[in-house]
């Protein structure tokens, strides 16, 4: 099991954040569907459990048409199914990511308290102390191109480039983060991202979760670079436009799964599982990574691990 928190800071505050993550995934949900496959929302509901109270939402990410021939033909369908439930009781959001075929051996899990702040609390989580002392924090940088790969680099979505017409904020300078604080017409907030990976699998365990780990850092860091440059089509949006735009996308993609043709690839966009999905490819993963020549590996009952990427 491999922890990490990423510390996202943003010139935007707490409130707004909420309706512009959720417009964003509804968004990118359309993109990702189609000839059976992409986004099934099961659920979209309110939820009140022990003290805590938002929405709960259950989608599986169908991925038949994103894995090898050879993967398809090895791999049972329940094995090319992710679910992904989340937990919206924003300011805190959890997220948790499971495949039916590997059980209990694989999960992600994606705790985020979203603070009015600039990064600074440690422990924000409440983990124990033996916990905390080996967690790995990772700060991302919306404005530094560095932390960017070259095949992710859109200008249209570049925070040093961009400036809101309707906020005024942007574009981003070099010392934008030290500048905030001092601006008294612009907000700010950070969103601390606890991210939990497990991926039981003799020989490919530690492999794994440090390379679902960087697709992760690569997901946030793009995620929040499009959600800034995104402000004005969301920042005049409320919660009521949300939940509407939510139903409405549900229809579309129930819709588009039967309809559309099969989307050759997902785009960076959403939330994390598509996004997740959308960075991994089990043939480029497997060049760079080739397995060890085991005949039972896992431990405890036997997946094919590959089925997990997409």
């Amino acid at each position: 099991m491999l922890i990490k928190e990423y510390r996202v800071l943003l010139p935007i505050s707490v409130e707004e954040y909420q309706v512009g993550q959720l417009y964003s995934v509804a968004e990118a949900s359309k993109n990702e569907t189609g000839g059976g496959e992409g986004v099934e929302v099961l659920k979209n509901e309110p939820y009140e459990k022990e003290g805590e109270k938002g929405q709960y939402t259950h989608k599986i990410y169908h991925l038949q048409s994103k894995v090898p021939s050879f993967v398809r033909m090895l791999a049972p369908s329940s094995a090319l199914n992710i679910h992904e439930k989340a937990w919206n009781a924003y300011p805190y959001c959890r997220t948790v990511i499971t495949n039916e075929y590997m059980k209990d051996n694989f999960l992600i899990k994606i705790e985020t308290w979203h603070k009015p702040d600039m990064g600074h609390q440690e422990n924000v989580h409440g983990l124990d102390a033996e916990t905390w002392k080996k967690v790995d924090v990772v700060y991302i940088d919306i404005a530094d191109r560095s932390q960017v790969e070259p095949k992710d680099y859109k200008p249209e979505e570049d925070p040093c480039k961009y400036k809101s017409a309707k906020t005024g904020r942007g574009p981003l300078g070099p010392d934008w983060k030290k500048e905030l604080p001092n601006k008294k017409d612009c907000p700010h907030m950070c969103a601390y991202k606890l991210v939990t990976v497990k991926f039981k699998w003799w020989g490919l365990q530690n492999k794994v979760e440090n390379f679902i780990q960087k697709q992760e850092k690569r997901l946030f860091t793009n995620f929040h670079r499009q959600l800034f440059c995104w402000i004005d089509k969301w920042i005049e949006l409320n919660m009521e436009d949300i939940r509407r735009m939510e139903e409405e996308t549900r229809k579309e993609l129930d819709e588009m799964r039967v309809k559309d043709p099969i989307r050759p690839e997902y785009p960076d966009t959403s939330g994390f599982t598509s996004s997740f999905i959308s960075t991994v490819s089990t043939s480029d993963w497997l060049v760079q990574n080739p397995p060890p020549a085991v005949e039972s590996g896992i431990q405890g009952s036997g997946p094919n691990p590959l089925s997990v990427f997409s």
